[in-house]
């Protein structure tokens, strides 16, 4: 699939975008796991709406695999071994329009679930099994001085729970609220963004 033409994106349209490729793309399988990428995408953002987070991090958890479509690497990628960075391809899509509290959450997403690995010991039980093989593509776990380093992320209680409510959102057949209920919300973010 041939990579789209982020020239035009401007403020007023990039949210429009996004919903194209969330009506486009959305029903996709969402690299083995037993939901698409948009059920995991709106799950995990309203796992922060419920949480009470802030408009800003809903849009994180909403978007943070927004990447998995600004590539041209096939949808069994990970079964293949080839890690696609979908973190840093969203992220740099997002960072124009949206804070960069935002696009932290985006761009570190998987960094996150490699340091949580170090952090917290248990964590590593809770992955899915589909998460465990994308780890082992992404590097393994951290080693000590690289979580260090990591956890001096100024914003790195965000990105810690924002990779938490991605974990969690994998529940096949949930309900949640769909594209048209967060597209408000994401242009008040980035409204916001390009008067600060």
């Amino acid at each position: 699939m041939p990579k789209p033409d982020y020239s035009k994106l401007t403020k007023n349209n990039v949210v429009d975008f996004i919903a194209d490729i969330f009506a486009r793309r959305g029903a996709e399988e969402y690299l083995g796991e037993d939901v698409t990428i948009s059920e995991h995408m709106f799950q995990t953002a309203e796992l922060a709406e419920e949480a009470g987070a802030s408009e800003e991090i809903i849009a994180a958890a909403l978007l943070h695999d927004i990447g998995h479509f600004t590539n041209e690497f096939p949808d069994n990628a990970a079964e293949l071994g080839i890690d696609s960075h979908h973190d840093r391809a969203g992220a740099a899509i997002l960072a124009p329009f949206f804070p960069k509290i935002v696009t932290d959450c985006v761009r570190h997403h998987v960094s996150a679930k490699r340091y949580l690995c170090t952090a917290e010991p248990a964590y590593f039980a809770k992955l899915s099994d589909a998460s465990v093989l994308s780890l082992k593509l992404q590097g393994g776990p951290m080693s000590e001085e690289a979580a260090k380093r990591f956890a001096a992320n100024s914003d790195i209680d965000a990105i810690v729970q924002v990779r938490k409510w991605d974990d969690e959102g994998k529940v096949p057949g949930k309900q949640t609220p769909d594209f048209s209920h967060y597209a408000p919300m994401l242009q008040r973010v980035v409204d916001s963004a390009s008067q600060a």
